[in-house]
């Protein structure tokens, strides 16, 4: 293995990974914003465990559109996972295409709308 390439891995293995997120962990139809250097995207999240989301933004997706998270990736061949991650491409799967976005810049959870029993009567 060439020197640069381990020193990649070994660099990634070893992250702490904390500036984002794992769509596994989120809950179904919990909200998050994502600003990357060219968009901003609303992201919904139908199935946290298969990582399926509506995604809306920018001119690639004006209304909401059916995609799939792989992943957080620098443009190479190594991916983590489910992740959304400052700094990092999201890599989505979209009607069989694999769509890469600008890096990302900031991730936003969207407040979670609680009714309360009394509220609701």
């Amino acid at each position: 293995m060439h020197t640069t390439t381990a020193a990649y891995l070994q660099s990634w293995t070893t992250r702490m990974w904390i500036d984002g997120i794992q769509i596994g962990r989120l809950i179904d139809l919990e909200s998050i914003v994502v600003e990357t250097v060219n968009t901003v995207y609303e992201i919904t999240v139908i199935s946290a465990r298969d990582g399926d989301v509506l995604v809306r933004g920018g001119r690639r997706f004006p209304e909401n559109t059916p995609a799939r998270i792989l992943g957080a990736s620098r443009g190479g061949a190594i991916l983590k996972l489910s992740g959304i991650y400052v700094g990092f491409e999201i890599e989505l799967l979209i009607n069989g295409r694999r769509i890469v976005s600008s890096p990302v810049r900031s991730i936003r959870l969207e407040m979670r709308q609680v009714l309360s029993r009394s509220a609701a009567f």
